[in-house]
């Protein structure tokens, strides 16, 4: 099978990315600004792009639906424009979905996730179509690889986990 590609932003894209790589079918992360209204956006200059992280995968290894979940525990998707001690539209919670398919899976996925009652409130994860995804500079990629203790604000929440489906 192939590769898929995945676009997601929840807030300081280090820690994404730290986290999201380490994923058993997960081949490649880089991360970069998406959704906003800049050409050739920088970190000085992405205007009101988020942060966001590319993600190529193996989806005979890891689903897409199996990413998501994993994305609703690493960040908390129910704090608009705001992860941890990051404020701003920079930081908030998106999903841009590559086809439809995707957008089901987003959608699906965030209801099971308010249904749940285990978030501390309602997700406000935007869904919406892929656009340019403009790569950050160099020294924000791999940036806690390089800089193991560097700042982050994403952890896995153990009991932020979907039961799973029968059909699962």
């Amino acid at each position: 099978m192939s590769n898929a590609r995945a676009v997601l932003a929840g807030g300081c894209f280090w820690g994404m990315q730290d986290l999201i790589r380490k994923k058993p079918g997960v081949h490649g992360t880089r991360v970069g600004y998406t959704g906003g209204d800049v050409p050739n956006a920088t970190y000085r200059n992405h205007g009101t792009h988020a942060e966001g992280i590319e993600i190529i995968y193996d989806p005979a290894v890891i689903s897409y639906r199996e990413l998501l979940e994993f994305f609703f525990q690493i960040h908390d998707p129910t704090t608009p424009n705001r992860q941890g001690n990051d404020r701003g539209l920079s930081y908030r919670s998106a999903i841009y979905y590559v086809d439809d398919a995707q957008k089901a899976v987003a959608l699906d996925t965030i209801a099971d996730v308010d249904a749940s009652g285990l978030w501390p409130g309602k997700v406000v994860t935007e869904v919406e179509p892929v656009g340019d995804f403009w790569e950050a500079e160099p020294e924000h990629q791999d940036y806690l690889e390089r800089i193991p203790n560097g700042y982050t604000c994403h952890f896995v929440r153990p009991d932020w986990v979907l039961p799973r489906r029968a059909a699962e």
